[in-house]
């Protein structure tokens, strides 16, 4: 430091332990001001630059743009509060890149670990998928099985609960459940509505906001048992299954009625749905029952109901 208190671009690039150029293209850039410039032309630094210019590396060395480090230099005022707000912004950046690379790293596994003939088939599956892939087909498909109108409600507490969400470090399983699901789901051939009549009951009864209220009723009762792997049987959770099923079509439940609606439920399975709901547990990876798996296990109670009842 010279005798008025300033630096040459030298004795600062040594005391920082950086380079000339380095501290010429943080000057250029407007993150390192100068004081005044010598006779000759050059450029000369006052006592505070170089805190500055360790507090630019310091910032760089953490990955931050240099837009970004302009911008907390320029609130020196409220630094820490700021730099609190970047660092913030820089873990969801890494968290993202992070996941995206699980993402691809499973994807390399699963290929490289499948049979040689299943790989060109796993390879346009995934080619197809984003990582980690976007949930939104897979809402749009739901959105298309579920019947029309329904309540705002009913659709957002059904999409939290059957749309799995992409894990941050997915097993190579699960890509390929992800892969699959996102071919089904964007696949052109349309899916069935399950709010149909039953058979012998008047046209214009068809009520799913009860239906679906009722549902959500009878899976929450069913899940311990689905849970814990227990054979269908009847109870509190059949009967709360064929009540709404008889509240949606304006009727009541009785044998009749539950023969009907075995038959019914039976004629109208549909195998784009079953799978759908396969790979969506296959693609959550928990232990957690699917809407699915708990109405394939009410509709078995329901037809051992209807056999028993019939001897």
């Amino acid at each position: 430091m010279s005798a008025d208190g300033t630096w040459s671009i030298g004795e600062l690039a040594e005391q920082a332990g950086t380079t000339v150029k380095t501290v010429r293209y943080y000057s250029e850039l407007g993150l390192l001001p100068e004081a005044a410039r010598s006779a000759g032309g050059h450029r000369r630094y006052g006592a505070g630059a170089l805190d500055r210019l360790r507090l630019i590396r310091s910032l760089r060395g953490l990955d931050l743009p240099v837009a970004e480090v302009g911008r907390l230099l320029d609130r020196e005022d409220a630094l820490g509060e700021a730099l609190e707000a970047a660092v913030a912004g820089r873990l969801r950046e890494l968290g993202s890149a992070m996941a995206r690379l699980r993402w691809r790293e499973a994807s390399l596994r699963l290929l490289r670990d499948c049979p040689a003939e299943e790989r060109a088939d796993r390879l346009r599956l995934i080619g197809a998928l984003d990582s980690p892939p976007s949930t939104a087909p897979v809402a749009r498909f739901l959105r298309r099985v579920l019947p029309p109108r329904l309540p705002a409600r009913l659709v957002a507490s059904i999409m939290d609960a059957a749309v799995p969400a992409p894990p941050d470090d997915p097993a190579p399983a699960q890509v390929l459940a992800f892969a699959r699901l996102h071919a089904l789901a964007t696949d052109a051939a349309g899916a069935v509505s399950v709010c149909r009549p039953v058979a012998n009951t008047p046209e214009g009864t068809c009520r799913p906001a009860v239906l679906y209220d009722g549902l959500a009723e009878a899976f929450a009762l069913a899940a311990p048992d689905v849970r814990a792997d227990r054979a269908p049987t009847g109870g509190e959770a059949l009967d709360c299954f064929v009540a709404a099923h008889a509240a949606m079509r304006s009727t009541r439940d009785t044998p009749e009625f539950r023969r009907r609606l075995s038959r019914y439920l039976d004629e109208v399975a549909h195998p784009r749905i079953d799978r759908f709901w396969q790979l969506t547990a296959e693609a959550a990876a928990t232990a957690e029952p699917t809407f699915g798996a708990l109405d394939d296990w009410l509709r078995a109670a329901l037809a051992r109901d209807v056999a028993e009842a019939a001897r």
